[in-house]
């Protein structure tokens, strides 16, 4: 089992690269940090867990931009992965977002992981032009042209969301493939989008029996033709009974939240947390 942690970055807090220092020098494998550009004061959106128009936490209206926080880990850290729990990545304009994360991935040695979601926001989604309906083909659009920025040295695409023509893009990732995981609820619709386009699944804070999905991810894995199985990352606690049980259905790393506190109380939870997993 490896074990992961995610900061709800925000304008408060603890600072991204001096948790994810921490993190590193505790024995954690990976450092995550979510996504919002903005949360429109007004929403027909529900929050999913919530299942209204209040949120659960006021830093979802103070997130720090994600890929300036993993640049930032970046640089103080060697051996962690740099990872997004969840980013939205149709909410960036494809083609400099591909950019950004290959300079990322080549900057830090190929430790980006890209974690995803389809957006419950889809009043977010509006703004920046993507009608809710269409997250899903929209996500699969810009993740083939980012796919192809990465991979290609003539690079193009032509899609309902994305288009270019053939174009030059440099730098590319310094890993062959870069790992995308898909942060959303177990619903077959998920995980046969995960089966057809992604490397695995990241679990929502609300899903606390995640048997049954993990069991159904296999089964769409499976139908699909992939080899392997998907990657699963659970958010959850990491008691060993609890570590036990998640290892034994297939999970292979468990992340958990570092609180929302001063920087002294989060360097001393995660030392506590490095000790308890690690020492």
């Amino acid at each position: 089992m490896r074990f992961g942690v995610v900061l709800f970055s925000s304008d408060r807090g603890i600072a991204p690269a001096v948790c994810a220092k921490a993190a590193e020098d505790a024995g954690f494998h990976s450092f995550y940090v979510p996504e919002h550009t903005h949360i429109p004061v007004r929403r027909d959106a529900a929050h999913p867990r919530t299942g209204g128009a209040d949120l659960p936490d006021d830093r979802y209206l103070r997130t720090l931009d994600p890929w300036v926080c993993l640049g930032a880990a970046a640089a103080v850290t060697s051996t962690i992965r740099l990872a997004t729990a969840v980013a939205l990545p149709v909410e960036s304009d494809p083609i400099t977002l591909a950019k950004t994360i290959a300079t990322l991935d080549f900057l830090s040695g190929g430790r980006v992981t890209l974690g995803a979601g389809f957006g419950w926001n889809t009043d977010e989604l509006a703004d920046h032009g993507i009608p809710g309906r269409f997250r899903y083909t929209a996500l699969r659009e810009y993740m083939a042209a980012m796919r192809s920025l990465w991979t290609e040295d003539v690079a193009s695409y032509q899609g309902k969301f994305v288009s270019f023509g053939d174009s030059w893009a440099y730098p590319k990732p310094v890993q062959a493939h870069l790992p995308l995981l898909i942060g959303a609820g177990g619903t077959e619709r998920t995980f046969d989008w995960i089966a057809a386009h992604a490397d695995g699944w990241i679990t929502t804070p609300q899903e606390g029996d995640v048997d049954g999905s993990v069991r159904l991810l296999a089964e769409r894995w499976a139908k699909a033709g992939r080899a392997g199985k998907p990657y699963i990352v659970a958010l959850d606690r990491a008691t060993p009974d609890r570590v036990e049980h998640l290892a034994g259905i297939g999970v292979d790393e468990i992340v958990i939240g570092v609180p929302d506190t001063d920087e002294p109380a989060a360097l001393a939870f995660l030392a506590k947390m490095g000790g308890r997993l690690f020492g």
